[in-house]
C-alpha cells in the first residue's frame, strides 16, 4: 500500500480530501439559496429546495431508465 509523506495511506488522504471538498461545496450551495430563494420566508424556501432536489432526482431516475 502506498504511503504518502504523514504516513496514512494514500487513499485514506484522497478520502479526507475529497470529503472535505464535498462539504464544503454543499455548505456553499445551501448558503446561495438561504441568500436568494425566498430569503424572506425561510419555511418556503427550504420547501421550494426539497421539491427542486425531489424533482431533479425523478429527472434523473426517468432518463436513467430510457435504456
Amino acid at each position: 500500500m502506498k504511503r504518502n509523506n504523514f504516513g496514512l495511506p494514500r487513499s485514506l488522504l484522497v478520502t479526507l480530501v475529497a470529503g472535505t471538498a464535498i462539504v464544503v461545496y454543499w455548505r456553499g450551495i445551501w448558503g446561495l439559496f438561504d441568500l436568494y430563494l425566498l430569503p424572506e420566508n425561510p419555511a418556503l424556501s427550504y420547501a421550494a429546495s426539497a421539491a427542486i432536489g425531489l424533482a431533479t432526482l425523478l429527472l434523473v431516475h426517468k432518463l436513467n431508465s430510457l435504456d
